[in-house]
């Protein structure tokens, strides 16, 4: 299919994609969308930004609009579960969009608001419920919602609801709804705890698999840093000092690291900012919103907060901590070289990170272009220094000047950290140097003594 009257959706949800500028399907909607279209139930194999959410949400729609009556009291016609909050919003709101003509109800179901206005908003029924497993059923054990109309279940994300331990709670809500329904499953990967869900739940679904699981986005220029873990927050301010940044986002593999790398940062002078489960729904929304409009240009995050940021103009992922399970990575650096953009991702591996390194190189089936991070006695700092300013360093919207080295520390920083403690810039701009000239991204051997590229 080359454009989207191809699919021969009804008229409203054509026009309303002509105002959203979409003509051409991508190659997750271009197979989703007829088999959507013809009955079957599915199983999506794609990674974030494929354009999952129109494969499933257009001929939902589709069918809403040529099959159109009220649903009763306290039920929904479609029900879409999603890992997080943030993804759910961002999935309700194609709905809308998409469906700006249509007409359709809709809801939102999601924990850290009050769950007051959700039963008000189901008293009369929705046709699209979109919703996180937790909250979903509290509502449906307070009777607030029926589950028994059903008639399409789309699980987004399967692959991360597993990871966040909602198997049991889909398993309570898969029980509640009707057999004749139509299931869709999207995950980006299919460990084997989602294959017997989906054998449970899918009735000779067509499989459908536009992205390899172990491939990284062709764009995307790879580098590690291997650096001792103290060094750390240190390598990673001068990665964003250093580096030409649009948007920053750093994932760490817990919500204290991600405070604690926030505060490292400001103390080094960098506006950042940290999204996690311990944040207020409120405060999550404000950040992203204002990570979107490019006010923060250096956003902080876990894993699980992550699933929610779909944002394009990110430059750079960088890897504070190396993830465990090595599919993580290809979730984390999918987020840069979006629509078309180049994108860099950066990871700081220290020496406890190795095997993760290494099961990543497998699954990706390359090894990563290597650096080290040199870090130098304090007494080998030249004096020189002292008094040396830093230079500026560009973001999008301008450039802002840091502090110098040798300046007065301000009042509340004077015991923070030494005024000659070592920066290891100096190694950071000889890996970007080397990374822009292409040294390290050709086949020779890195200072590790293992291949290149």
């Amino acid at each position: 299919m080359t454009s989207f009257h191809d699919f021969g959706l009804a008229e409203p949800i054509t026009r309303a994609l002509a105002e959203e500028k979409y003509a051409t399907p991508t190659p997750i909607q271009a197979q989703t969308i007829p088999t959507v279209l013809s009955r079957r139930d599915v199983i999506g194999i794609a990674q974030t930004g494929t354009g999952k959410t129109a494969a499933f949400a257009l001929p939902i729609l589709h069918h809403l609009f040529t099959n159109r009556r009220r649903p009763e009291r306290k039920t929904c016609r479609v029900l879409v579960l999603s890992p997080t909050r943030e993804l759910s919003g961002q999935i309700l709101d194609s709905f809308r969009a998409y469906g700006r003509h249509v007409r359709i109800s809709a809801a939102l179901v999601i924990g850290g608001v009050s769950m007051g206005a959700q039963v008000r908003a189901l008293q009369n029924g929705v046709d699209v419920l979109v919703a996180t497993p937790g909250r979903l059923l509290d509502l449906v054990t307070s009777n607030a919602l029926r589950l028994g109309e059903v008639e399409f279940l789309v699980l987004d994300e399967a692959d991360r609801m597993l990871d966040m331990g909602f198997i049991h709670d889909i398993r309570k809500i898969v029980a509640k709804l009707p057999a004749q329904r139509q299931t869709l499953l999207f995950s980006a990967t299919m460990p084997r705890a989602i294959a017997e869900l989906a054998a449970h739940m899918l009735r000779n679904p067509a499989k459908i698999a536009v992205t390899p699981v172990a491939s990284t986005v062709e764009r995307v220029e790879q580098r590690i840093l291997h650096v001792d873990r103290a060094a750390k927050p240190a390598a990673l301010a001068e990665i964003l000092q250093r580096e030409s940044i649009g948007r920053a986002l750093v994932f760490t593999r817990t919500k204290h690291g991600a405070d604690k790398v926030v505060r490292g940062l400001a103390k080094a002078g960098i506006s950042a900012h940290a999204i996690h489960g311990n944040k207020s729904q409120n405060q999550r929304e404000r950040v992203l919103a204002a990570f979107r409009r490019g006010e923060v240009l250096t956003l902080v995050a876990t894993d699980i907060a992550a699933r929610g940021i779909d944002v394009d103009g990110i430059s750079h992922v960088v890897n504070f901590d190396l993830p465990n399970v090595p599919e993580t990575y290809v979730h984390r650096i999918g987020r840069t070289a979006r629509a078309g953009a180049a994108g860099i991702a950066i990871s700081l591996c220290d020496g406890e990170e190795a095997a993760c390194l290494r099961d990543i190189e497998k699954l990706i089936r390359m090894s990563i272009p290597a650096t080290h991070h040199r870090t130098f006695p304090r007494q080998a700092q030249p004096s020189t220094t002292q008094g040396r300013t830093a230079r500026p360093f560009a973001h999008a919207g301008g450039q802002r000047r840091q502090r110098g080295r040798g300046n007065a520390p301000r009042k509340q920083d004077r015991h923070e950290q030494p005024r000659n403690a070592p920066s290891g810039i100096a190694a950071v701009a000889f890996l970007h140097r080397n990374t822009r000239s292409g040294r390290n991204t050709d086949s020779r051997r890195g200072e590790d003594g293992n291949p290149k590229g």
